[in-house]
């Protein structure tokens, strides 16, 4: 796995396997969040398959899919809602950018943009080309 760490609460990550799952529970974390789309994965991946293994592990579990281009208020909704509850959080996808994306998203108008884009950096993404999204979400929460 290549977790990378957002927030002292949040690791995104590129895909994560069903096996690896027990891992995350025993490094501390207590929420998995899937941004894969399951027509991405195969069935042994998909959101059935991920939910077992978070429940057999004891996270909490939220799918979320994201498909590139198509980000909705609901998604981004839901993210901030599965990201507000209690304890560590994995987030993931294909490369972990997605799930970044939703974090930069859940977080407009809270925080300046360029500090949600320099964190997105740090982390090694690049969200420049949805600053003027953030921008405008946060315009519209103030």
């Amino acid at each position: 796995m290549d977790l990378r760490q957002l927030t002292p609460d949040l690791a995104v990550s590129p895909h994560i396997l069903p096996e690896e799952v027990p891992a995350l529970a025993e490094a501390g974390f207590r929420v998995l969040i899937n941004n894969r789309p399951d027509d991405e994965v195969g069935a042994d991946h998909d959101h059935d398959a991920m939910r077992a293994a978070a429940e057999a592990a004891g996270l909490r579990y939220y799918y979320i899919p994201f498909t590139p281009g198509q980000i909705t208020p609901d998604m981004i909704a839901a993210q901030a809602e599965a990201l507000a509850g209690p304890g560590p959080k994995v987030a993931y996808c294909r490369s972990g950018n997605r799930s970044t994306v939703l974090w930069a998203l859940t977080r407009a108008g809270t925080e300046p943009a360029e500090d949600l884009l320099s964190t997105a950096a740090d982390a090694g993404y690049d969200l420049t080309g949805i600053r003027p999204l953030i921008e405008s979400l946060a315009d519209r929460r103030r």
